[in-house]
This record gives C-alpha cells, structure tokens and sequence, in this order.
C-alpha cells in the first residue's frame, strides 16, 4: 500500500537563502582551490600527463600511456576534456581538474531537476544541498579521474528515465532522447560499465513495478540504441585499428578479469585494487558522510518503531526507483574482488533525492526524522574550512618536500640554460612527466644509466630515497645533492 502524500516541502526565505549560499560556497571553494595543490600520485598525474600528451601530440584517437604507447585502460571522454581545457587555459592543475568540477557541477543540476519536477522548487534545493555536502562528492568534484564522467552520464539516464515516463509528451521528447546520450556518455567514459549501473535499477524497478508497457513505449528504444552505437562506435573502431588489441584487453581484462579476480595481477598500468568481497558496502557508509550516519538511524528507527514507513522504500513507484539507482552500485560491486570509493559515487545522486524526500524540514508528523537546515550550513561549512586548512597546513611540504612539482622547479633552476637532462632511475612517477612536460626520462638500471654519465652533457639524476645508499661509490663520487623530495633525491651530475 501506498502511504499518503507527505507534506509539500516549504522553507522559509531565510532557510533557502542559507542553503544557496552553502551551495554556492562549496562550489567556489572547489573552484577556487583547484589549482591551490600539485597533482596527486597516481590517479590525478596519470590521467593528467595523458590528457598532456594528448594535447601535446595532437593524437585524439588512441590516448597515450607514454610516448608511442596506447592506454587501454579507459576511452577517452574524460581525457579529451581535460585535454581541451589545458587548451583553454594552459596546462596546470587547474585547467585539468575542471572538467571535473563541471560534470559534478552538471549532475547537481540534474538532481535539481528532477526534485523540482517531483516536489518544487524548495525540494530542488534541499536535494541538491545533500547532494553538495556528501563528502565523496565534495571531494571528488575536484579530482582528476573517470568518474565524474561516468557520474554524469548514469545520472543523466536516470533521471531522463524517470521523466520520460512521468513527463506527458511531447515536453517528454527531449528526455527520450536525453536517457541515450547518458548511456553513450558513459560508454566513453568507463565503458560497459556505464551500462551495468543504468540497467539494474531500471531493470529490476520496472519488474518490481511491472511497468513494462510504459518502459517500452515511452522510450525509442531502437531509435536510441542506434544513436547511442553512431555516438560510441566509431571511436572504439579507431582504437582497436589504432592498437590492436585494445578491445581485447580492455572488454575482457578491464571488465571481466578486474572484477572477477581479486588482486587480478593483468593490470597494465598498476595494481588491481584488492579487497574482500562486500567492501563496497564500507566505502558506501564512507562515501556518504556524513548523511549515511542519521540514514542508518533513519533504517533503524523506522524497523523499530515506524515499519510503513520502511516499506515504503519499495511500495512507492517513486522511493522505490531511488532506492533501486541506491543500491545498483552497492550491490552490483558486492561481488567485485577489486574495489575502490570512487564506485559508489553514481549512487550518490538517488541518495540526495532519497534524503530530501524522506527528511522534510518542518514535516507535520513529529515523529519522523527532521534535520535542520543548519545542518546541511554547518556541515558544508565543515567542509570548506577541512579542505582549504588541509591545504594550508600542506602547503610547505607541497612546494618543498613531497611533490615532483618542487623537484622539476629545483632542476630547471639548476640547469638554466643548459641542456642536462632528467633522469629517473628506476622508477618515474607520473607527476614528474607531467610537471617536467614530458622530458622526464626513465633509466631502468645503473647499466642503462651508464651512457648518460659518460656522456659530455652534464644530467640530472633522481634516485629513491631508499635506494640511494645502494649506489656504487663510483656512481657516488659523481653526482652531487641538490636536496630530498618525499620519497626522490634529486643529484647533479659532477663534470670534475
């Protein structure tokens, strides 16, 4: 049975302008603090240096993990954006995290939409304001790394989904069409995955729900699947002409072996991100900070004391639908070996929907949870004031001590006009590519390191911090200390 109507959410001029101001504060904090810190190692300065490379070489097909070197590990939607922006304006931290930024920025718009089309205006941003203030989002929106694309697409179906069916035509057309350019935007950003965390939930809604006439005329299902095989095919041809290979690698090796093979040892470009079987759940609870909290008593409570309002969750058509585009990613990675925080980011849209429909701020019924609109100020004022202290107390170790950012600055102030060279041995972080512009060289050995030293030009050295002591006294003797950056120590080579 259908519980009845809950009052229509109603704020009060002073509470809508404090939750616009709290989203507009997280908005320009990330914003503005985008460029405030150098790229992390791995994810950020690997898909950093790509999109440089990218940009730099001109090739637009086939992203490049090193020069002449393909990157299957994902197509390249979210590469080609921060390529573009680097275009724009400049290659640094800022120009590559903003694509980001706008895709979160975007998928906000879309939970706004689509509350405002269920419940109002004051709806709209009530669930936009969980939206902003869940900590995975905050932090993730200005990040360099597929997800944010893959957010957007998966949330742009759903909610094109729900208002094809529930929007009378024709003003529904343009959301027929909106549900397959989500799928074709996440097919470009992470691949068949993309797939998987639309059609679960629609899937397992519509046989719940047994909506299956609507589902199928309301949508151009053969229409839509051939724009969406125009938009995606093309590319994956030329990727696969471009290196063969790709396909092979990346259908079965990224998409089944990755999820069926904990610690799958095929990664081509780092380690498989192991973890017991059900973590995902855990990186849920995290992600979702720090709503997961007052939701898990919400659960609670209501299976204690108020169990209508649980059934609920899968009675009504439109709490059902939010809770199935939930827990499609929790469930969908429960059986994932390999698993990171990042995953659960596509649920996070229907849970800010989800929050702002059951958690109504002046509510008639006492009995049901009603957090104040405080909460959502103080917990995104939190949550500036942890970022930009967080870089601030940073900030010295960023520029002296941790990043290849300060080490790259310390050699090219060294080297001045000269023409030494930078050289890894061992290992090369990808940061250092991207900050060095790609002139970063990898040595494997000391073997391979030998010509350089017996050549006329005076280089540049890095060696692991602990690999330092390791070096032959004659490899010594030659290079002198120009100072300690994290896990690096940067030499110069002695011409005497």
């Amino acid at each position: 049975m259908t519980p009845p109507p809950r009052p229509p959410l109603t704020l009060t001029p002073r509470e809508r302008t404090a939750l616009l101001v709290v989203v507009a504060l997280l908005v320009a904090v990330r914003l503005a603090t985008l460029g405030w810190y150098p790229l992390m190692d791995s994810t950020e300065s690997r898909y950093g240096e790509i999109a440089r490379k990218m940009l730099e070489t001109g090739n637009w097909v086939m992203p490049q993990y090193d020069y002449g070197v393909p990157f299957w590990g994902k197509p390249p939607l979210s590469i080609w954006l921060s390529a573009a922006a680097m275009a724009t304006f400049g290659v640094n931290e800022f120009a590559v995290r903003m694509p980001s930024l706008l895709l979160a920025v975007g998928c906000g718009a879309l939970v706004g939409a689509l509350a405002r089309r269920r419940g109002g205006r004051d709806a709209a941003l009530w669930a936009v304001a969980f939206f902003a203030t869940t900590g995975l989002t905050f932090v993730a929106a200005g990040a360099v790394m597929t997800d944010a694309a893959l957010l957007f697409g998966t949330a742009l179906s759903m909610v094109a989904f729900w208002l094809a069916l529930d929007t009378a035509p024709p003003a529904a057309r343009g959301w027929r069409y909106a549900f397959f350019l989500g799928v074709a935007i996440g097919l470009m950003a992470k691949g068949p995955i993309a797939v998987v965390l639309t059609a679960l939930p629609i899937a397992g809604w519509t046989l719940w729900t047994n909506r299956w006439r609507d589902v199928w005329t309301r949508l151009p299902w053969l229409a839509g699947t051939l724009a969406v095989a125009a938009l995606v095919l093309p590319w994956y041809g030329l990727a696969e002409r471009a290196a063969p290979g790709f396909l092979q690698y990346f259908l079965v090796g990224e998409h089944w072996k990755r999820f069926v093979e904990p610690g799958w040892q095929g990664d081509l470009y780092g380690a498989a991100h192991a973890r017991p079987r059900g973590t995902i759940w855990l990186y849920g609870l995290i992600a979702a900070l720090p709503w997961s909290i007052p939701a898990l008593a919400w659960i609670g409570r209501a299976a204690w004391k108020r169990p209508a309002d649980l059934r609920a969750l899968v009675t009504d058509r439109w709490l059902s639908y939010l809770t199935a585009w939930t827990l499609a990613p929790l469930a969908f990675f429960t059986l994932s070996g390999n698993v990171l925080t990042t995953y659960v980011w596509p649920a996070m849209p229907a849970l800010a929907l989800l929050l702002a429909t059951l958690w109504l701020p002046g509510a008639q019924d006492a009995r049901r949870f009603r957090p104040d609109v405080r909460h959502v100020v103080v917990t995104g004022a939190v949550l500036c004031v942890l970022l930009v202290g967080g870089i601030a107390w940073e900030h010295r170790r960023f520029e002296r001590d941790l990043s290849s950012k300060a080490l790259v600055r310390t050699y090219e102030s060294a080297r001045g006009a000269a023409p030494g060279r930078l050289l890894y041995l061992g290992t090369r972080p990808y940061s250092a590519e991207f900050y060095s512009g790609g002139r970063a060289v990898r040595v494997d050995d000391l073997a391979a390191l030998a010509p350089y030293l017996l050549d006329a030009t005076p280089d540049f050295v890095v060696v692991p911090s602990r690999d330092v002591d390791a070096l032959p006294a004659a490899v010594r003797m030659r290079l002198a200390p120009l100072g300690e950056f994290g896990e690096y120590q940067l030499f110069r080579e002695s011409m005497g």
